[in-house]
């Protein structure tokens, strides 16, 4: 398998589409897995992705805040779903389906979170800040959303993104 996989840039149609739910926990759910981690782990800055991202039309995301939030675990996240959320949060986000621009989104400062492992076990958690907002972020791919759809003025909140935080 391929070091990491090419990040698919919007207007890629894959980006656009409702991630089918895993229902085969194998290895090659794991290979997909450790596959998004590296191609994550080669852009600037990333600390999130999700399958439709590298073209695959599976409910899988990875999660790792780790770098800007010591102590905080990588988490592989199959078929997650959000279980409740509460306290808003305006941040700014940016994508590296979209790497011209940044903008400020309106999220959940808290969610709980329910999902299974690569082995298929059942998880729930609760999650805060900036990784709540990342969880966020990923979900939305799984649903054929980007984070431009959940922009409230695109004239004030869309920024171009500096040129040193580009997908490779």
């Amino acid at each position: 398998m391929r070091e990491t996989a090419r990040i698919k840039i919007f207007p890629a149609s894959v980006l656009r589409h409702k991630a089918a739910r895993v229902m085969r926990f194998d290895a090659k759910l794991r290979r997909l897995a450790d596959l998004m981690v590296k191609t994550m782990k080669s852009q600037p800055d990333g600390i999130g992705i999700a399958a439709p991202q590298i073209g695959v039309r599976k409910q899988v995301a990875i999660v790792d805040v780790s770098p800007r939030i010591p102590g905080r675990q990588r988490l592989v996240l199959v078929n997650p779903r959000v279980l409740a959320a509460s306290g808003p949060r305006s941040s700014r986000e940016g994508c590296m389906s979209l790497p011209d621009y940044t903008a400020v989104i309106n999220r959940f400062e808290n969610i709980r979170l329910g999902w299974q492992s690569v082995e298929g076990d059942y998880h729930e958690a609760d999650f805060e800040g900036l990784e709540a907002v990342c969880i966020q972020h990923e979900a939305d791919h799984l649903g054929g959303i980007l984070f431009i759809d959940r922009v409230i003025s695109l004239k004030r909140d869309l920024i171009p993104r500096p040129r040193a935080f580009k997908a490779k």
